[in-house]
């Protein structure tokens, strides 16, 4: 490329992926759109920490719910974890260890049916104010009981963001509609998702092309994009 692509993601990013990018000519600013804080109340902290010595099967959409949870109950809890791909799978492996799970999938939608193939009588849902309702309504609709406990609850940190920018990454449906409650996109500019309900949700403000990242991981995103701008120079 005669000149760097320049994108901007929407979420912080490690340095050193950002120097890969970069060593790529991938020029990335990130900016927060959104902020997320542990729910705090005595009862809800004194229901986790109880459930904490019991065996259960619990279920993560996110990893800002497990580590909300896994302030509470440290690493000995019995349970048997589901939980979404990518950086949620690897804290709640790092907590809970590799043995407690049961199983993964990059959506929501998709980890209900890996649940839904061990049959439990009912999870309990460890999820933020603003979760999506694929999840609970599947497994509530084919018998299962979900115990939905809201752990952190997120806030919108809408910026004015000045352009124009080669492409735009999200990580998640909130940061979505932060970031669209206050801007707009040129009709040029290539829009990438973690996973397919962030893509919808980019879909509800504008045409523009989505790419969809094969893997719930950010650097398996900031990859897709290097690639793509290195392929359509």
């Amino acid at each position: 490329m005669s000149e760097p692509a320049h994108i901007l993601s929407t979420r912080p990013l490690d340095t050193g992926l950002l120097a890969h990018a970069k060593a790529c000519g991938i020029v990335v600013d990130t900016q927060s759109f959104i902020s997320t804080d542990a729910v705090r109340d005595e009862g809800l902290e004194q229901h986790i920490q109880e459930l904490g010595r019991q065996p259960l099967t619990a279920v993560f959409t996110s990893m800002n719910a497990v580590e909300a949870v896994t302030a509470l109950v440290g690493s000995k809890a019995p349970w048997k974890i589901f939980c979404i791909g990518g950086s949620t799978r690897q804290l709640a492996q790092k907590h809970f260890g590799e043995d407690a799970i049961a199983g993964t999938a990059p959506s929501a939608a998709e980890l209900a049916d890996v649940v839904l193939a061990h049959r439990p009588a009912g999870v309990f849902f460890f999820c933020g104010d603003q979760r999506r309702d694929e999840l609970p309504d599947k497994l509530t609709a084919a018998g299962v009981r979900v115990n939905e406990l809201v752990v952190y609850r997120t806030k919108q940190t809408p910026h004015y963001v000045e352009g124009p920018y080669d492409g735009i990454a999200f990580f998640s449906p909130s940061a979505v509609h932060s970031f669209f409650s206050v801007n707009i996109v040129g009709d040029r500019t290539l829009l990438f998702a973690i996973g397919s309900t962030t893509a919808q949700a980019i879909q509800e403000y504008c045409t523009n092309p989505v790419v969809i990242s094969g893997s719930p991981v950010k650097e398996a995103l900031v990859q897709q994009i290097i690639e793509h701008f290195q392929t359509n120079i």
